[in-house]
């Protein structure tokens, strides 16, 4: 019965039966309507809150989350997240949350063309539209391409910005990959969104233009729950 109380909200909500913002019945009127225990209704809520479809007021009951925010973001192309935000009017908030040492990963040394000796940094920043986190940027680069990038990182927001200043001027992206996974505990605090909220994750490598050399493998984390995303190709 839990699964069909599930099933019929998400039919109300898919079908646009109930408005966002609008306050779901409470927890002793479902059981009445379904003639189950008041635990059953709640272990159903509970898991569509988990998922990010609904939250809770204290004192006021559960409401339906606000409709997503469309974006207008391009996953793959030749401008930057920050370029492509500004360019569509977005309110974007960068805030820089990480410059340390990686240990060694095959992929991402394989990405950056790289020996085993040779030093990585995962350089992280948080991404706001609106007050509201959306992301999180992960750029893994090595010490060898930007030897200063231990005392530069971390005030890094914007990582073409930084290529720009070093002389390069044109990038592209290939091998991207996309998939999805779900938030650690500290990316729960850091995109506000909870357990079982699906993130999308991008995976790519930069690509200078004129020199074929690979600036960086990126890993970015989008929510999912708060916004829709256009993935058209630049």
């Amino acid at each position: 019965m839990e699964t069909k109380i599930i099933d019929d909200i998400m039919h109300l909500i898919v079908s646009k039966s109930i408005e966002h913002g609008e306050k779901l019945p409470s927890e002793n009127e479902f059981a009445k309507r379904y003639k189950v225990p008041r635990m059953t209704v709640r272990n159903a809520l509970t898991k569509l809150e988990e998922r990010g479809y609904i939250y809770s007021k204290q004192g006021k009951g559960r409401y339906l989350k606000e409709e997503s925010m469309q974006i207008q973001l391009h996953l793959t192309g030749k401008t930057s997240f920050t370029d492509k935000m500004k360019q569509a009017g977005y309110k974007l908030k960068t805030d820089n949350i990480v410059c340390e040492k990686v240990a060694y990963n095959e992929q991402i040394y394989n990405s950056l063309n790289i020996e085993a000796e040779v030093d990585v940094y995962k350089v992280g920043r948080i991404r706001y539209i609106d007050g509201e986190p959306i992301a999180i940027h992960y750029s893994f680069v090595s010490e060898k391409m930007f030897p200063k990038i231990l005392e530069d990182g971390p005030k890094i927001e914007s990582m073409f910005a930084y290529y720009r200043e070093l002389g390069y001027k044109k990038f592209i992206s290939k091998k991207s990959l996309l998939s999805i996974t779900f938030p650690t505990s500290d990316e729960q605090q850091l995109l506000s969104c909870k357990s079982m909220v699906p993130l999308i994750v991008v995976e790519s490598d930069c690509i200078d233009v004129a020199s074929n050399k690979v600036l960086e493998h990126t890993k970015i984390l989008y929510r999912s729950d708060k916004f829709k995303y256009d993935i058209s190709m630049d």
